[in-house]
Formats: C-alpha cells, sequence, structure tokens
C-alpha cells in the first residue's frame, strides 16, 4: 500500500498524514511528523508525548525489581496511552490484524486461545517469546503480529512487537509506517535513546521496534552484549508487557536459534500443507527444547 491510498484515519484530533514529512510549503521537514508533535498538546490537553512511552515507569521499579510499583499506578499509565492515530476496523480487516470486534471470531478466538496457553505457560508473567518459521512464506508475522495484537486486548496491559527479520523487515510495511531507526540503529549506539525506536502502531497499547537501518550482519547484531542488555532492559521496565519477536525462518538463519536463547519461548510457524513432517521436526529440534512452547499449523 502506498502512502497515498493509506486510508489510516487520526481520532479525536486533525492529525495530518503521519507518513509525511513535509512542512506545510510542502518542503521536507528537519524532523519526522513523531517527534515535531511529542511537544504539542492534543485536545484535552494531553501531550503527544504520552505515546511514548519509553519512561512509563518510575525508577523506582527498576531499583526494586519486577512489582515493585503499585500495578494501580502502572494500570493507570497504560490507560494514559496515547495512540497518535488509529487503525479502523477496516484497516485491520485489510491488514488480517485481529481486534476485539472482528467478525472474523474464528481467527480471534484462536489466537485468543494461543495467549491463553501462552499465559498457563508463564503463570500470568509477562515473557519475551522468539516467533520463527519452518520455511520461507510460513507466516512468522502475521502469526507474530496477531499474538501481539491479542495481548493488548487486555487494558491492563501492553505489547511490543520488535522486527528481527533483518533480511527482510516487513512488519513497518503491514503498519504503514515509515521508520527514522530501529533495533540496529539502538544495538551500534550506546546512547541511542529507546524512545526512538519505539513507534505507536494504530492498535491501542501495541507498540512496534523496527528492524532498523543497518542489516548487513544480522548475527552478529543478537550475540552482541547490547542486545542482551536491550531485552532485560525492556522486560524489566515493563513489567506488564509481553515482547514478541518476529524472525527469519529458523530453518535459513541461525538468528532465532541465537535469540532463543535469550527470551523466555520460542514458537514455530508451519505451514500447512508446504512442508514435510520431517521439516517440521527438524526446525522445531533447531531450538533449546526448554524454552520451546510448540508449534503454530498456518493456512
Amino acid at each position: 500500500m502506498t502512502k497515498q491510498e493509506s486510508n489510516i484515519k487520526a481520532t479525536d484530533d486533525e492529525v495530518p498524514d503521519p507518513l509525511s514529512t513535509r512542512d506545510d510549503s510542502g518542503h521536507d521537514s528537519e524532523e519526522s511528523y513523531w517527534l515535531r508533535k511529542k511537544n504539542e498538546l492534543n485536545a484535552d490537553g494531553v501531550p503527544y508525548s504520552e505515546w511514548d512511552d519509553s519512561r512509563m515507569l518510575v525508577p523506582s521499579s527498576l531499583e526494586l525489581g519486577p512489582g515493585a510499583v503499585d500495578r494501580y499506578v502502572i494500570s493507570k499509565q497504560i490507560a494514559r496511552m496515547q495512540e497518535p492515530r488509529r487503525l479502523t476496523p477496516d484497516d485491520m480487516d485489510e491488514r488480517r490484524i485481529i481486534y476485539p470486534e472482528s467478525s472474523n471470531r474464528r481467527m480471534v478466538n484462536r489466537f485468543r486461545d494461543l495467549r491463553t496457553k501462552l499465559l498457563e505457560k508463564s503463570g500470568g508473567n509477562n515473557f519475551t517469546i522468539v516467533i520463527s518459521g519452518a520455511a520461507t512464506g510460513a507466516g512468522t508475522s502475521f502469526v507474530a503480529l496477531n499474538l501481539a495484537a491479542s495481548f493488548a486486548f487486555d487494558q491492563s496491559k501492553t505489547a511490543v512487537i520488535i522486527d528481527c527479520n533483518l533480511r527482510d523487515p516487513s512488519l513497518h510495511v503491514t503498519l504503514d509506517i515509515l521508520p527514522e531507526a530501529g533495533l540496529t540503529d539502538f544495538i551500534e549506539e550506546p546512547d541511542y535513546d529507546i524512545a526512538r525506536i519505539l513507534y505507536p502502531t494504530g492498535i491501542p497499547r501495541l507498540r512496534l521496534i523496527p528492524a532498523g537501518s543497518r542489516r548487513e550482519t544480522p548475527s552478529e547484531f543478537f550475540t552482541s552484549f547490547r542486545m542482551k542488555q536491550f531485552l532485560q532492559a525492556v522486560r524489566r521496565r515493563y513489567p506488564d508487557r509481553f515482547i514478541i519477536l518476529d524472525t527469519a525462518p529458523i530453518t535459513e538463519s541461525p538468528d532465532a536459534r541465537i535469540l532463543s536463547e535469550l527470551c523466555d519461548y520460542s514458537l514455530l510457524v508451519v505451514p500447512h500443507g508446504r512442508v514435510t513432517a520431517g521439516l517440521a521436526d527438524t526446525a522445531a529440534m533447531a531450538f533449546n527444547t526448554e524454552k520451546f512452547v510448540g508449534a503454530v499449523i498456518n493456512g
């Protein structure tokens, strides 16, 4: 979908096209729309920087560990998370993204069931999970995005999906986002502010961290100590956030296997009728058996 064809609509305020980087005179702006909007107020007098939830929790949560912050305070902060734009039901249907009121109850219920099983596995706690495919075109991004959306159904929870498929990133395209920076930029620059790589998706309580602009050697990024620090910091900072990593097929890249060692769980997406049982078993066995939670048949 091109920028001109996008039918994303703003809510509450007259918000210009979020993909635009031009000013009123038609010239390119020096900074992106979102960076410019962060210091403005909406109709309710709330700064748009509220969608920048990189500092959503108070410092004591980091100092005292998970659960230290009063859950009521956290839930109120989550409720205040602003969405500079929202995907309409038609937008969501077009992109095959679930939402609570979707008429496709079969798909909604399947992802809700998957979410419930994962919550049972984690004891209700937030977690990090790697999702990878058994082959190219397995639908990994589709499963990862909809699982993230299902967690965001809960108004007291948030989710972030991280595009770790550095060879062929696609989530920003699906969500009509033109990112200025992403994961690899953050990993390469020690002083990079995480707020610069967290993007509102148009789905309430769901954020995207895109792949980034530097993607020549993916495995080097994922084996770096900074990647480990990044995942630990995101999880500790947001005790009510579920973190989903969308990765390249595990049969074609070591990325998913490397990342699974840094995460709590791993999940395999198997395209229906397109791979043999032997190939699916081989892909599953590539994961750490202690973290592997199962496979999703997609198709």
